[in-house]
């Protein structure tokens, strides 16, 4: 039970926005492990301006443009003692380091019978929903998820930011963590302990409730609660599951949340084939197929190109309206 003192602690503190916490939580592992390394584009730059704290030169690599080398570095990084941060900047870009990241930082530690390990984390921030046209706005994860070997994590909040990076960093496998851009003025009072983590592989039940379930992937959290709300004004009850780890993912938690009120809708911002909410569809109905109401419904982007127009953009990814409108089909 908290006392009074860290009650009055938690109101005086000043919240953390999406990014700030991005940047603690670098800070405080490279303060806490000498061998954590950040590599990417513009990192010197970033350092002069004391993003990361008091670190030494030497553990800022400022690389030129050319993700697949950066990021195959990091893979050699890794294998000799350090744990690499990669800042890929734009989620496109994974594409261009995607050779490194699944052939090899994926497959080492199973072709050398676990003599290398490879303890690298892949940054790839979402741009999407901001008219960057088509070459700069793909939410990515879901290829990566068919990647074994790696690890994918899609944080939500400033606190889930904070903690899952940490986590990230201090695993012995590699990590691609998909930030999102449109979260970064989010602002939260985070935990103030250094050693706080969000565990990889463990979903958040932000609300529980008896009529119908929501699986959020990501941003998704966000409408998904708004569309809660409205549904609670009339008299619909809401569970909503963050999955936070996409691999590994907390199947339990989603299952038993499905089970519960066995009509399901699953919120994504990837591309509708193939996606992150095609997978949990899929395990949802293979797994707890006798306890579903209604079909399992998907809500996530067409399978269509991201345009640079605003108004063509706008009402492309899931929002409080179209979750809605699946879950009122539902009820």
């Amino acid at each position: 039970m908290s006392s009074r003192n860290d009650a009055v602690a938690t109101s005086t503190r000043k919240p953390t926005t999406y990014f700030d916490a991005i940047s603690r939580a670098q800070a405080e592992e490279m303060a806490r492990d000498k061998t954590v390394i950040l590599i990417g584009e513009d990192q010197a730059l970033y350092a002069a301006g004391g993003m990361f704290g008091d670190v030494e030169p030497g553990r800022i690599r400022s690389a030129p443009i050319s993700e697949p080398g950066f990021s195959g570095m990091a893979v050699g990084a890794a294998m000799t003692g350090l744990r690499p941060i990669v800042d890929l900047t734009i989620a496109s870009f994974v594409y261009l380091a995607s050779d490194q990241i699944i052939n090899q930082a994926a497959k080492l530690r199973f072709m050398t019978g676990g003599q290398f390990r490879v303890p690298v984390v892949y940054r790839a921030s979402m741009w999407h929903n901001q008219s960057n046209a088509a070459q700069h706005s793909d939410r990515p994860y879901p290829m990566f998820m068919n990647a074994p070997g790696l690890k994918v994590v899609v944080p939500s909040t400033p606190t889930n930011v904070r903690g899952l990076l940490k986590a990230a960093i201090r695993d012995d496998d590699p990590v691609v963590f998909f930030e999102d851009n449109d979260l970064w003025p989010m602002k939260e009072v985070i935990p103030e302990d250094p050693d706080f983590v969000v565990p990889l592989g463990k979903a958040d039940v932000v609300c529980e409730g008896s009529d119908i379930t929501f699986i959020t992937v990501g941003a998704c959290r966000h409408p998904a609660l708004a569309a809660a709300r409205v549904l609670g004004t009339e008299g619909v009850s809401s569970t909503v599951v963050d999955v936070l780890s996409l691999v590994p993912m907390d199947r339990d938690t989603i299952l038993s949340a499905a089970a519960k009120t066995g009509r399901v809708v699953v919120v994504d911002t990837a591309h509708l084939t193939c996606s992150a909410a095609s997978e949990i569809a899929a395990t949802i109905v293979e797994k707890v197929f006798d306890s579903l109401r209604k079909p399992v419904l998907r809500v996530t982007a067409p399978d269509v190109n991201v345009p640079f127009s605003p108004a063509l953009e706008k009402g492309l990814f899931p929002n409080e309206m179209s979750i809605l409108a699946a879950a009122r089909s539902l009820l």
